[in-house]
């Protein structure tokens, strides 16, 4: 088990670390070499070099794409080395991320009671369970439903406390995705930067969902060298740039940034909108500024980053509420600096406990590499991609639906039923399971039942995508691509609609519509290798040879894999 301790700080130029990001690199590309050669390809910059702020990416080699969904990472910082450094390190944390999830040895599958049963005492407190969705439900009822899955347990730190506790980690998995994970030269700083990630995602849902008026941060007060530089470098390539205090009272400073270019936007450039949270206001500052550098493509490239943690403006008015406001200094916000990581990590952990959150962590180190990584959550943290519509039923009636063998399923939905009488979520997951089991005419008039009874848009629209893959699976492109205009009406910020309703159009023969919804899936996420292939077939089918070689290339040096692609690109070039 992990045991924390004194960890001094021996860097501090733009981030804080316990070792300088030259030898960060140094090390584990030589851990890498020797222990677990074939997970990196090569790092390498990548920013333009307009904003004289550096951008660095990893690129995954052949044993990291085994198992990781992606094939680069990003990074950033004050200096080249730091940028790479940060890229490097993320690529550490995802692979041992992924290889921790898929090796079965770590972990112990049990119901809830099973679990008391085996570690009387050492079980988390059901009351985290309920806390992490933020819901009033007897404990007894959440035992109840949580017997209803076997549950993959594994000892986590209570970092506050310095107690082990037994954790359902897959329910935490499961409500939070990867975001808490981090590696970093020592446990202390890992878990310090992931434990600040976990509180940026929170505050910044927070904001997001509230669109509450915030203090603005006075640039002029911004004195630190590093943080004064970078907002030069922005100021003088005529990047407006926005700086807000979005701590809400958290122990630890959150800035938010927001910024575009007033001489390319719209045109060559995007509203960048992000946030940084770390152990000190300027550190905070300079995490936010540096990943709007990383995102923005140096405001000149068209690039198009992928919301996450806030979301995307396209216009300057919906700025409007963000200049609204005090004017503070930077140094009013909150701060947990010490010279010590580890006293920072206290501080902050202290800090949640006293507002009634519990920082966990786990130790994912990969066995080979042995370089820090964890898995850090807090029960009851938000982040902006999780509905705020949740419940325990929601999340064990989603699993059933989604892994669990038919017969368990239908009796655990029934149970479910008997303590959610006529929740909103049961028909959606009724119709789930009646897809994954082959019933596509019953699943389609469950997801079609369930429509009505969702609570926000983005749920309705949800249930409609659904209900037109029910009809994709049947080959009703018709109907399928009416209901999917329906589901991007509702959300249009969701790319597998637009992807779904181009497929159905293509099918159809309407390849110059199938091209603008696959074309507006790419606005959405860029990194889509289908969607890319896709276009280029439209376009192949159009007629426009050259544009649809181009497309089909691009989809190819993405992900080589894609035979279908590759098929189509030869025929091209053949013919």
């Amino acid at each position: 088990m992990m045991e924390l301790k004194s960890c001094l700080k021996t860097f501090t130029t733009d981030l804080d670390k316990a070792c300088s990001p030259v030898d960060t690199v140094k090390r584990v590309k030589a851990i890498l070499d020797e222990k677990c050669a074939g997970v990196l390809a090569k790092t390498d910059r990548v920013d333009t070099g307009r904003l004289g702020i550096p951008v660095f990416v990893s690129i995954c080699g052949p044993e990291a794409r085994e198992i990781m969904p992606t094939r680069k990472q990003m990074g950033k910082g004050a200096s080249p080395e730091q940028a790479e450094a940060s890229a490097l390190m993320e690529l550490v944390e995802r692979f041992s991320y992924f290889s921790f999830w898929g090796d079965p040895d770590n972990f112990t599958e049990l119901t809830w009671s099973e679990a008391q049963a085996k570690w009387p005492g050492q079980v988390m407190d059901i009351g985290q369970v309920i806390r992490s969705v933020s819901e009033d439900i007897d404990p007894d009822k959440a035992v109840r439903l949580m017997d209803l899955i076997r549950w993959r347990f594994h000892p986590a730190l209570n970092v506050c406390t310095g107690e082990r506790e037994y954790v359902p980690l897959d329910w935490f998995k499961k409500l939070n995705e990867f975001n808490g994970s981090s590696a970093g030269n020592t446990f202390e700083e890992s878990i310090a930067q992931g434990a600040c990630e976990l509180v940026e995602r929170h505050v910044c849902a927070v904001i997001d969902r509230t669109r509450q008026t915030t203090p603005t941060i006075d640039p002029a007060t911004c004195t630190d060298p590093v943080l004064k530089r970078l907002l030069d470098c922005f100021e003088q390539n005529g990047v407006s740039l926005i700086l807000k205090d979005f701590s809400l009272g958290y122990p630890v400073p959150t800035v938010a940034a927001v910024a575009w270019d007033r001489k390319t936007f719209p045109a060559l450039s995007e509203i960048v909108f992000t946030a940084g949270t770390a152990a000190s206001p300027v550190k905070a500052a300079i995490r936010a500024v540096t990943e709007v550098a990383q995102l923005a493509g140096d405001f000149e490239t068209s690039r198009v980053y992928e919301a996450s943690g806030l979301p995307k403006f396209t216009e300057l008015s919906q700025l409007d509420w963000l200049k609204e406001g005090e004017t503070v200094a930077l140094d009013s916000l909150p701060s947990v600096e010490d010279a010590d990581i580890y006293n920072e990590l206290m501080g902050l952990a202290g800090g949640l406990a006293e507002k009634g959150d519990t920082l966990y962590a786990v130790d994912t180190r990969h066995p080979d590499l042995m370089v820090t990584a964890n898995y850090n959550f807090v029960p009851g943290f938000d982040f902006r991609e999780r509905t705020p519509n949740r419940s325990i039923g929601l999340f064990v009636g989603r699993i059933l639906a989604e892994d669990a063998d038919f017969d368990e399923a239908l009796e655990g939905l029934d149970v479910i039923e008997d303590v959610y009488p006529g929740a909103y979520f049961l028909p959606f997951f009724r119709g789930l399971l009646a897809l994954r089991m082959g019933d596509l005419p019953y699943a389609a008039d469950r997801f079609e039942e369930s429509v009505p009874l969702q609570p926000a848009d983005p749920e309705r629209a949800l249930a409609v995508f659904y209900q037109a893959y029910a009809l994709t699976q049947m080959e009703e492109w018709e109907d399928a691509e009416t209901l999917l205009g329906e589901a991007v009406a509702l959300d249009d910020e969701c790319r597998e609609f637009f992807n779904l309703r181009g497929v159905s159009r293509f099918k159809q023969g309407n390849f110059e519509a199938a091209a603008e919804d696959f074309q507006a899936s790419l606005n959405i996420d860029s990194g889509s290798p289908h969607d890319l292939a896709n276009l280029g077939l439209c376009h192949k089918n159009m007629g426009n040879d050259e544009v649809a070689m181009d497309y089909l290339q691009a989809a190819l040096d993405m992900d080589p894999a894609l035979d279908y692609a590759r098929e189509s690109l030869n025929e091209l070039m053949e013919s």
